[in-house]
């Protein structure tokens, strides 16, 4: 046999086994950088050990509604990771990529790990900034991000709503509440990441609202020196639901591995991962390892005082919505 025969066989062999292994695409919310950076290694060396097949998941970031409607519109994500249900309820509702009842298919309405809305505030808490009725005060400037393009937003607006509505307010208290704290907010980044580099690298603000594992793995980057973490006494329970794409994983044929990539969210090895960078697990196991990274304040939820995220969506943040009313008045 020629050496050019030879060399044809084994370009053919290598490109059949470059074939077999795969890549996924994870469309993901702003601030799950360093979480995944940690977790995708572990689960492409699990599924190697499993299956013999290397796996490489690329990841893109941004404001969470936004990188919806990019999976929407069209890119090619085998798998939606977000951090409430409607971001990924419009890939069913705007082109069927996915069944309605998503949920479904993965424990806790396939959300492995939750969060909540906190307080990051400069070391010393010079404005003695304590619970919500503080970041109304004249001189507090206040960090959030849109509640148009940003999870993040969103869950920092109605954990102020729902803060009024727990101490026995009624809906205008609320609304009156909200209004005046996006009053003592100087610029509406469109994502949580672009907040924390506003609040911690601008030095704008007082204190940025965020969820608990951002505010964690800012004072673990940054050390304690520089902030300190303030609890609510009330807060939001965030979400973090993940989803295959259906039609994108039928069409590369990714579904097997994709649907092995969201279940090792559920497994020990991802729950601890995930503790490790601060989202609260599902695992009982694990949380209780990690019970002292994570207080016990009270959360309610979207469902609770929201009527789910749907009527949320509509009634506070769709165009014309509650936010807009009190953001242009």
């Amino acid at each position: 046999m020629s050496i050019r025969k030879i060399l044809a066989i084994s370009l053919l062999t290598f490109a059949g086994l470059a074939h077999a292994d795969t890549t996924l695409l994870n469309v993901s919310y702003d601030v799950t950088r360093e979480f995944y950076k940690d977790f995708n290694p572990a689960f492409s060396k699990f599924w190697k050990q499993k299956t013999g097949e290397a796996v490489t998941i690329n990841q893109s970031h941004g404001g969470s509604s936004k990188q919806a409607r990019a999976v929407a519109d069209g890119l090619q994500a085998d798998i939606i990771s977000m951090n409430q249900s409607n971001d990924i309820d419009i890939l069913f509702e705007r082109g069927k990529l996915i069944p309605a009842d998503w949920q479904k298919r993965l424990p806790n309405a396939s959300s492995p790990t939750t969060s909540t809305t906190v307080f990051l505030v400069r070391k010393g808490n010079p404005k003695q900034i304590k619970d919500w009725d503080d970041l109304v005060k004249p001189g507090v400037g206040v960090v959030i991000p849109n509640p148009k393009t940003s999870g993040n937003g969103r869950y920092s607006y109605l954990a102020a709503w729902g803060a009024v509505i727990k101490k026995g307010g009624d809906e205008t208290k609320a609304r009156n509440f909200v209004a005046k704290l996006f009053k003592n907010v100087p610029v509406l980044d469109t994502g949580g990441r672009g907040a924390t580099t506003t609040f911690v690298q601008r030095g704008i603000g007082d204190v940025l609202l965020t969820f608990e594992n951002e505010v964690f793995l800012i004072k673990k980057e940054l050390g304690n020196d520089q902030f300190d973490v303030v609890y609510p006494s009330a807060s939001i329970l965030a979400e973090n639901p993940i989803a295959l794409v259906d039609k994108v994983v039928d069409k590369r044929k990714s579904r097997a591995v994709a649907q092995a990539y969201l279940e090792f969210h559920y497994s020990e090895e991802g729950q601890e991962i995930a503790a490790r960078h601060y989202l609260r697990p599902r695992s009982s196991a694990v949380l209780a390892a990690h019970k002292a990274d994570f207080k016990n304040i009270e959360l309610f939820t979207v469902d609770e005082l929201f009527g789910g995220w749907q009527k949320a969506q509509k009634t506070h943040f769709a165009d014309g919505g509650v936010f807009d009313q009190i953001y242009t008045n």
